[in-house]
């Protein structure tokens, strides 16, 4: 458009109103205009969409089998640092690269029941809480709303349990699915 002007008149300093005019003429009709941005915001919705449905579909880590363990140390670029098999479970503590202690929770049935963490920063939720980190989202807003000032975030649902805290560089927290608890084990044990 600048382009068109500068060559009918020269230069751009010489526009006047009458160019203005022409300028805003050129532009397309509102409803043209109206459809392209309904249809941008369409596809930058769908991809927002198709990019979460991604991530927590290949992330499942709490509810999810034994074999996500491994796979949320690649994706945390950690190092397994201990494994303890007591008789109804069993924790993976593992070291991320940022530094902060991932403590997941297997039960005899291979299922990971809890998570706890615990360092300078907050892991990847998403990653962490696989298909329940939809779930803790909406009660954490939730939560948030009720709650007045800054303390610990905890959030009682029938199937989540999750509770945060801390400030920068000093993080904790921990969820758990109270129906996949072993029988018998208390949740003070998940820390």
């Amino acid at each position: 458009m600048w382009h068109r002007i500068k060559k009918q008149r020269g230069s751009h300093t010489d526009l006047g109103r009458d160019d203005h005019v022409s300028m805003t003429n050129s532009l397309p009709p509102a409803n043209d205009w109206t459809t392209w941005t309904r249809s941008m915001s369409t596809a930058a919705a769908s991809m927002t969409l198709v990019v979460l449905g991604l991530s927590v579909r290949a992330s499942a880590s709490l509810g999810g089998d034994v074999s996500s363990v491994q796979a949320d140390q690649v994706r945390m670029q950690g190092a397994l640092m201990k494994m303890t098999n007591v008789d109804a479970y069993a924790v993976h503590e593992m070291r991320a690269a940022s530094g902060t202690t991932v403590r997941e929770y297997v039960s005899s049935a291979g299922r990971v029941f809890a998570v706890a963490w615990q360092g300078q920063s907050i892991p990847d939720l998403r990653q962490v809480l696989g298909s329940y980190f939809t779930p803790y989202a909406q009660a954490a807003q939730a939560a948030q709303k009720k709650r007045a000032g800054h303390g610990p975030l905890l959030i009682q649902e029938p199937n989540l349990v999750a509770e945060v805290s801390g400030h920068p560089r000093a993080f904790v927290g921990r969820a758990y699915l109270p129906q996949l608890v072993p029988a018998g084990l208390h949740p003070d044990v998940i820390r």
